[in-house]
């Protein structure tokens, strides 16, 4: 069934993640790295909505999905949708079940949703980090950077930086290095450079 435009709300689409310098993500399904404030700071950020009753869409590949334990949820604030061709039934903890991103996008900026829902949170994996990066809402990328090298099997795609600008300041984000067990870091957020108002 087509909807029509104007039943659509756009809502900024935002990646975010942690890399190694060869833009490494993961490992066997796991974190490579043990930063728990760094850690914190991703659970803020996914989780922060502008005022009571608004929530985030988080959208996860199945592989990231079943890499979390189950501890991680419930999360705050958040609707969880997992992306995946093989399941056929929602997992324990999410909420809803897309094939593809494209579907994932159109469940929150249409009825129902539309009105709850404030922010999309691109969770990963790297398709999905693709799929975000190309789409037309996409607007920042939460990018922090972990000064180290790890032995990674999933990496963060490639971007234009050219069209993504590094912020210096941005609100809410600390410039400094930061420093866990041993292992600095920084937190950044590229920007796109649009032609329009984001």
């Amino acid at each position: 069934m087509e909807v029509s435009p104007d039943k659509v709300q756009r809502k900024p689409i935002r990646l975010i993640a942690a890399v190694c310098n060869d833009r490494g993500i993961g490992k066997d399904g796991k974190l490579p790295w043990d930063l728990p404030s760094e850690f914190q700071y991703f659970l803020n950020t996914i989780t922060r909505v502008s005022r009571p009753g608004k929530m985030n869409m988080l959208v996860w590949g199945r592989l990231c999905w079943y890499s979390h334990p189950e501890s991680f949820f419930p999360l705050a604030n958040a609707l969880h949708v997992v992306l995946s061709k093989t399941l056929n039934t929602v997992p324990d903890h999410a909420h809803f079940l897309c094939q593809d991103f494209e579907s994932a996008i159109r469940l929150a900026a249409q009825h129902p949703l539309a009105d709850l829902v404030e922010t999309i949170w691109i969770i990963g994996g790297t398709r999905v980090y693709q799929d975000a990066l190309k789409h037309p809402w996409c607007d920042l990328v939460y990018l922090t950077d972990v000064m180290a090298d790890f032995d990674c099997d999933v990496f963060f795609p490639e971007f234009d930086r050219g069209l993504f600008k590094v912020q210096e300041r941005f609100p809410g984000v600390p410039s400094e290095i930061q420093e866990e067990n041993g292992i600095k870091y920084k937190f950044q957020v590229f920007k796109k450079e649009t032609g329009e108002a984001v």
